[in-house]
Order: structure tokens, then C-alpha cells, then sequence
């Protein structure tokens, strides 16, 4: 059943949707994740700037990044070699660069939409821009369930399974030894909420990234000559020129929209959640920064580990070897046996962060239509009884359970996407009529969007300090 649901979802529907969406975005925004590419770079200055009580913009890029970078990155990589040949990180590729701007959409419309809660802090995403963009309050609903199955159950699953396949080709762990390991970890800080997590976040995630990208270019330099060869074989093998690889240009395509999606979620509906946290003065520059997450991701990250399991030499054409353990088996064949143990500890870190980024999803998602205790504490036992059975499963299993769910996810949110995406370009002609009238950092005027159901509370400093857009070209005017 799982294997039927697949099919339809990701050979039928999701190709068309994620690659065709993506690519009318990019082309109506005017390839807007292109024009702000230098704009992405600038929210590094203000990593340190926040509100008391508040997530800064760096520290919400950190936490969607921390939540995209984990066993996607690294199994899902290996798994979509595997799959569907070098020819599925091309498709990757594709997946990304079009979804910077589906991302960016999503972002901007889950600030837009945000509400603020009584304790001060801000609650947005999917769910949210439904029911207050669409008037569809049952959609949200149906998104919010989807979201908390696929992140709280489907993707912590399979993150435990890599963890635990990794330590026991590591170090002999068995596997249920890990999962309980993990559990215990999980109940520990689940109950610490958002802002501990962020702070776990904007430390860890810089540095097991760097650490990571450290390594790749270690094992990219020690086979520098093959560089040229190793793109060739991924762009012929992309369109089905490699014979080598029986599944051709089909299974290439699929493998690289799959795992593409499973590791940077552009379009998925996640990363809307936690943009819809932070504070900013326009709902854009949030939009454009959580752009910059999906780069990070695919293009450098996964870029990094399909290159370390090309050029090391370990990878054959119908090689039988799991997700993580291929990508260890090549670090180790260029370093030696300490480049396993590296892999492990970078992956332990890497998934310690997105479980638990998970688990907020699936709370959040909760939280659009039950406020009672009762539900969070379920679905808390819930989350740590995943985690346990995914270590103890088998690829195949996990990898297709949270496949179905992601696929349906995305197909509910693309949709929405598409329904709100006038609103979206309102958003971002708004700010970039601001750039262009030489406003440095554009501030958002809720009164210029009466007509739309926002929430006042969200926007009052913007909306009392804020000039309207007119007022703000007629002073650049003015000045020059």
C-alpha cells in the first residue's frame, strides 16, 4: 500500500507540482531568490540582535536550517545515489534552485499571517495563512494534522533509524541500544520549548555545518583531478546517458525530487512555522532569509556528501549498502576508519537538532486546534514511541511511511501556495518598491493590508512608526 501511495504521489502528482510551482514563482517573482541572493548574506550581521523575549531573524534561519540539515543530508543522499543513480543530485539541484523561491513565498506569507500569543511571542505557517488567507479553517486543520504526522512521527523515525544503523556499523551498538538513547534525550528537552531549542540551535548548527563542509573539502581535494569527471557522470546520468544505471532518466528524476524535498522541505510547509517566529520589520526579509536555508542545504550540504561518495570510489552501480553506511564506507576509504567515527558524531549532531525541531513542528501543528494539556502530553509519548521504532526498523519501511506523509503535506500546501500567491506578490512588490525608492531595510505597513485578515497585535510597532509606501518614495525623492 505504502509502495502504491508512492508512486501516485511522487510519479503522477509532486514532480509536476514542486518542479512546475517552483518554476512559475521563480519566473513571475522575476527570480526573486536571485535578486535578493546578496540580501540572504546580510542577516549574519545581525545574529545577535533580538528583541528580550524574542527570536532574531538569524536565530529562526539557524532553526529551519537545523531542522533541514540532518539525515536527508547524509543518508537521503546515499539512499538517492543508490536509487537512482549520480543523475539524482542534478535533479536535486533543480529541486532546490526553483524551491528558494517556493520557500520564499511560504515564508513571507507565514510572517504575514502570524499571530502573537498572550505570553508575548509569535505563532504562524501553513495552517495560519489558510485560515486566515483562504477562510479555510478545515484545510488547517488537515495541513496541521499532516505536518504533526509527518515531522512528530514520520521524519523523527526516520532520523532515529539512521542514528542507530550509524552507531552500529560505528561502534557494534545494537540498534535498540541507540533508540533508547535517543528516547531518553528527547523526553529530557521537549519540555524546554521553542526558545531553548533556538539557543541549542544558533551554536550547534554553524558548527557541525563547518565541520562538515570542512571534511567534504578535505576528500573533494584528495581527488581534485576526478572533479570534472565526477560532474560529467552526474550530468549524463541525470538525463538518462549513463547506461551503467538501469533506472534511467525516471528513476533519476524521482530519487533526486524525493530526497531533494525530504532534505531541504522547500515547499513542504516546515520551515513556514518557524519564520513565522521570528521578529522583523517586513514579512519579505524573513521570506529572502529562509531562502538562504535551502541553499545551505542542498546545494552546499548534500552537494558535499554526494561528492565525498562519487569521488571516493566506493560507490558501484547495484552495490546492496544502506543509506549512512555508504557515506561513512567512503569518508573511511580517504582518511582511514576515523573518518566513520566523524560521520557518526557529525550525524548524532545533526539529527540531535532536527528531532527535536521535529517534535516543535508537531507541536505547533497541535496547537491550531487544541489548546488542552492532554493532547501535548499524548502526543509527546507518541514522539518517543517513534523514535524507538524507528531505530529498530528497516530502510525501506521508514523511508516510505515518510514519504506518503511529506507527499501529502506538500501537495496540501503547494495548493495553498498557489491560491494565495497574488497576496504574495502584493507582499513583495510592496518591498521592492521600498528598495527601489532607496529605503535600506523596508518596514512593513499593516494599513496598506486592511483588506487582508492580519492580526493587529503582530504589527503594531510597524504599523504606529511605519510611513505608507507613498509617503517613504515621496521623502527618497525629496532627498535626492
Amino acid at each position: 500500500m505504502l509502495d502504491i501511495l508512492n508512486d501516485l504521489i511522487w510519479s503522477k502528482l509532486l514532480i509536476v507540482m514542486l518542479i512546475g510551482l517552483g518554476l512559475y514563482f521563480t519566473i513571475a517573482s522575476r527570480f526573486v531568490q536571485f535578486r535578493y541572493f546578496g540580501s540572504m548574506f546580510r542577516i549574519f550581521a545581525e545574529a545577535f540582535q533580538r528583541q528580550p523575549g524574542q527570536l532574531s531573524s538569524f536565530q529562526a534561519l539557524m532553526l529551519s536550517v537545523a531542522g533541514r540539515v540532518g539525515a536527508g543530508n547524509i543518508a537521503g543522499v546515499s539512499v538517492a545515489i543508490m536509487l537512482g543513480g549520480p543523475g539524482a543530485i542534478f535533479w536535486m539541484w533543480v529541486v532546490a534552485l526553483v524551491g528558494m523561491a517556493t520557500s520564499y513565498f511560504e515564508c513571507s506569507l507565514a510572517q504575514l499571517y502570524k499571530r502573537r500569543e498572550d505570553d508575548g511571542t509569535y505563532r504562524g505557517g501553513p495552517a495560519f495563512y489558510i485560515q486566515h488567507g483562504l477562510g479555510q479553517r478545515w484545510l488547517g486543520i488537515v495541513v496541521s494534522i499532516l505536518l504533526l504526522v509527518t515531522f512528530g512521527f514520520g521524519f523523527n523515525a526516520v532520523q532515529s533509524y539512521t542514528v542507530a544503523s550509524s552507531m552500529h556499523d560505528t561502534f557494534g551498538m545494537p540498534t535498540y541500544v541507540s533508540g533508547l538513547i535517543l528516547t531518553a534525550v528527547i523526553g529530557l528537552i521537549i519540555f524546554g520549548g521553542i526558545k531553548r531549542i533556538a539557543k541549542f540551535a544558533d551554536v550547534l548548527v554553524p558548527v557541525m555545518a563547518f565541520a562538515y563542509i570542512t571534511m567534504a573539502i578535505f576528500v573533494i581535494g584528495s581527488n581534485a583531478d576526478a572533479i570534472p569527471a565526477t560532474f560529467k557522470l552526474i550530468f549524463n546520468s541525470a538525463f538518462g546517458l549513463e547506461p551503467a544505471f538501469a533506472g534511467g532518466i525516471g528513476a533519476a528524476i524521482i530519487m533526486g525530487v524525493k530526497r531533494g524535498l525530504f532534505s531541504n522541505e522547500a515547499g513542504l510547509g516546515s520551515a513556514p512555522n518557524v519564520a513565522a517566529v521570528a521578529q522583523v520589520k517586513h514579512p519579505v526579509a524573513q521570506g529572502i532569509v529562509q531562502s538562504l536555508s535551502v541553499f545551505i542545504d542542498t546545494i552546499i550540504l548534500c552537494s558535499c556528501t554526494a561528492l565525498i561518495i562519487l569521488l571516493s570510489g566506493v560507490y558501484q552501480p547495484g552495490m546492496d549498502i544502506s543509506g549512512v553506511v555508504l557515506t561513512q564506507t567512503a569518508v573511511a576509504s580517504v582518511v582511514g576508519e576515523w573518518g566513520r567515527v566523524f560521520v557518526t558524531i557529525a550525524l548524532l549532531m545533526f539529527v540531535f537538532t532536527t528531532l527535536i525541531y521535529n517534535y516543535y513542528l508537531g507541536e505547533n501543528a497541535l496547537g491550531f486546534f487544541s489548546k488542552k494539556r492532554a493532547p501535548v502530553l499524548v502526543y509527546r509519548v507518541l514522539v518517543i514511541a517513534l523514535v524507538l521504532w524507528g531505530s529498530v526498523q528497516d530502510l525501506g519501511t521508514v523511508f516510505a511511511f515518510a514519504d506518503v506523509t511529506m507527499g501529502l503535506l506538500a501537495i496540501a500546501n503547494l495548493i495553498a501556495l498557489a491560491l494565495l500567491f497574488k497576496v504574495g506578490l502584493r507582499l513583495m512588490r510592496d518591498y521592492d518598491s521600498q528598495i527601489k525608492a532607496g529605503v535600506e531595510s523596508p518596514v512593513f505597513d499593516a494599513k496598506n493590508f486592511a483588506d487582508l485578515d492580519l492580526d493587529p497585535a503582530a504589527w503594531p510597532a510597524q504599523a504606529a512608526s511605519a510611513p505608507s509606501n507613498q509617503a517613504e518614495i515621496g521623502n527618497s525623492v525629496h532627498q535626492r
